[in-house]
């Protein structure tokens, strides 16, 4: 039996990506705290800045939500280190999960969750066009759009088949917000949504992208990277389900 519906969304293999071309239209990044007042900062570590159409577009989608559903911002821009960090750790993740498999398997596994760092197309988050966002209630607390699912990547694919009819119900609310604004998103992963960046233009059939690599001063985001680094050093292997 099929885990998610394989239909929906769009493919996008690192060779895709590698064939757009990138036009960066130099748009800066902004805050998003000052850019988006109805979006919550969700997680501590979560650097606020994104490109100002990427901001425009996001405070639109939360202006669409129901009263008492907030969009939640779980990830924006990241620095280049961060995102070679995360590479790193779920490679060796996979490693520890799975000691008899080759590197080239573990490789596809990995490069399924987090975009690689050695590749043409630079990954969406370190362009500034990439939100990760949750849908959060009135306390903040993530609205359940994954049960009866309790593992991550169990549940992690847009279209994952079995969800409860509320899960789902949240889950659609959130898919269809995004893609309202022209988003696209990663069918691997419900929370991820981007524009302008390689893997916008893959699941959108362009040619060409507009936003690449971009760089940001440590000093608006080092209390976020400090958080970040401590909270890897208690992160349990995602591929044991810890």
């Amino acid at each position: 039996m099929p885990s998610w519906d394989r239909t929906k969304g769009t493919p996008e293999p690192i060779s895709a990506l590698n064939r757009i071309l990138e036009l960066d239209n130099q748009e800066p990044l902004v805050d998003l705290r000052e850019h988006c007042p109805s979006i919550r900062i969700a997680r501590e570590s979560a650097i606020p800045f994104a490109r100002l159409t990427v901001a425009k577009m996001a405070e639109r989608a939360a202006q669409r939500l129901p009263a008492g559903v907030y969009l939640g911002l779980a990830e924006a821009w990241r620095p280049f280190q961060r995102q070679q960090r995360i590479y790193e750790f779920m490679m060796k993740s996979a490693q520890e999960a799975w000691p008899n498999r080759g590197h080239r398997s573990l490789r596809r596994t990995v490069c399924r969750w987090v975009a690689p760092t050695d590749q043409k197309a630079p990954p969406g988050h370190c362009t500034g066009a990439a939100l990760d966002v949750w849908l959060l209630d009135e306390k903040n607390e993530q609205i359940d759009v994954w049960s009866p699912f309790q593992e991550r990547f169990h549940a992690a694919p847009t279209y994952t088949l079995g969800l409860t009819e509320q899960a789902l119900v949240n889950r659609m609310m959130l898919v269809e917000t995004m893609l309202a604004e022209g988003f696209s998103n990663c069918r691997d992963e419900w929370w991820h949504y981007s524009y302008g960046d390689a893997g916008w233009a893959v699941r959108i059939g362009a040619k060409e992208c507009f936003y690449g690599l971009i760089e940001l001063g440590l000093h608006h985001y080092e209390e976020q990277e400090k958080a970040s680094i401590e909270a890897g050093k208690s992160r349990t292997n995602p591929f044991k389900g810890g």
